[in-house]
């Protein structure tokens, strides 16, 4: 019999489709319930359990009938989980990148990659207020395969952000980081600071000025 390695085995259980459906975009229990067929309390026990593991998180609410619903997001350990070649594609093209260029234009080609994919999205924009900019940040972070919430600390702005599709990259090459750096500014209409963790358990975190 085909031996079946373990992350089958999760992606086969319930929770493993949990994690699947939280790689897309943010969920609430309600939603996940009619989702997979199951009670809510059902689908809590779940996300409680990956909590713990550090594979979801909450990240804000949604507003309800009756009181907000908290939605989910993929937590930083998730990003261990979904393999990503073109992670490694694009580590591989940085590491031919940065022996044949000066680093600072390594560092203003990222940037102006990014600025590239903003002006996808710049016209549907005109007008938008400042919080409608971000959460069009936020969709436009998801779309490319990541998973980004919005917080506010100590009077500051902050995105964070888990399962980055440059997280592979940015490991080695922190100028990777400067695509979305400048992606962020461009569509917010505002400075953007990355302050980004690299490492085995990557994590995006950019100040909004």
């Amino acid at each position: 019999m085909k031996h079946i390695g373990w992350r089958e085995r999760l992606f086969k259980s319930t929770r493993g489709k949990i994690l699947e459906l939280l790689r897309a975009r943010e969920w609430t229990v309600n939603e996940l319930a009619d989702e997979l067929h199951l009670t809510d309390n059902a689908v809590r026990a779940h996300l409680a359990s990956l909590e713990r593991d550090r594979l979801v998180a909450q990240s804000g609410l949604k507003p309800g009938v009756r009181k907000p619903h908290t939605t989910y997001v993929l937590g930083p350990e998730a990003e261990q989980l979904f393999p990503k070649a073109y992670g490694r594609l694009l580590s591989l093209l940085l590491s031919i990148f940065s022996r044949q260029i000066k680093p600072r234009n390594l560092r203003v080609g990222m940037r102006a990659a990014g600025r590239t994919v903003a002006q996808e999205h710049l016209n549907e924009l005109k007008g938008k207020t400042r919080q409608q900019r971000i959460d069009a940040a936020l969709h436009i972070l998801k779309e490319l395969g990541g998973a980004a919430s919005f917080r506010e600390e100590d009077g500051k702005h902050f995105i964070y952000g888990s399962g980055c599709p440059i997280a592979a990259a940015a490991a080695n090459h922190p100028q990777a980081c400067l695509l979305a750096e400048s992606l962020l500014s461009e569509i917010i209409g505002s400075p953007v600071k990355e302050h980004c963790i690299r490492g085995p358990v990557p994590s995006c975190r950019f100040e909004v000025k």
